[in-house]
């Protein structure tokens, strides 16, 4: 009887070691799913997380929705400016450079604008008045009426700029200040 007692015993100790074995692994295997992999070409795609400026402007406050933006610009009396760009496409991407780093543009876009950046159209037909391309800048006033008066110098993209029109751009964003001024 002693020795069955013995074998027994050793039987548990076996049993217990192998459950503690399965439960270990279980432990190992599980931690390892919230770990991020260690792979070299994921620190070379590493991208800093998106905020609503999508690099126009991070010290801007900038709207969500184009139905957020009209009703702050209704709200808050300040004309709206939309620019519709695409994250790939060299054009947006040099005027986005131009436009986050010329202080006169970020200051006035901070001061008298509500603001908004687009990477894909909406489905008001007035913000593509002569057609879908980008970089486009479009202003609409606290009336909620898209001026489609205020333009670029470009006449097949009228709403077009490019890094060389940053002047002309400045002086469309104190024309949609000015013509809040007056009309209203």
């Amino acid at each position: 009887m002693e020795h069955q007692t013995k074998r027994g015993k050793q039987k548990s100790v076996i049993m217990v070691k192998g459950l503690m074995s399965v439960l270990l692994v279980l432990v190992a295997v599980s931690s390892s799913f919230g770990k991020p992999e260690k792979n070299s070409s994921a620190k070379k795609d590493k991208k800093l997380p998106q905020t609503l400026s999508r690099g126009w402007g991070d010290e801007l406050t900038w709207t969500q929705t184009y139905e957020e933006a009209l009703f702050r610009a209704r709200s808050s009396n300040k004309p709206l400016m939309v620019i519709h760009h695409l994250e790939d496409c060299p054009h947006s991407q040099a005027m986005k450079q131009i436009f986050a780093n010329n202080k006169e543009i970020q200051k006035m876009a901070g001061e008298d604008f509500i603001l908004l950046n687009l990477v894909f159209e909406t489905s008001d037909k007035h913000l593509a008045p002569d057609g879908q391309y980008v970089p486009r800048f479009i202003f609409v006033d606290p009336s909620l009426t898209v001026r489609a008066d205020i333009t670029g110098r470009y006449g097949n993209r009228l709403y077009a700029y490019e890094p060389a029109d940053l002047d002309l751009l400045i002086s469309n964003m104190k024309k949609a200040k000015k013509l809040l001024k007056t009309e209203l």
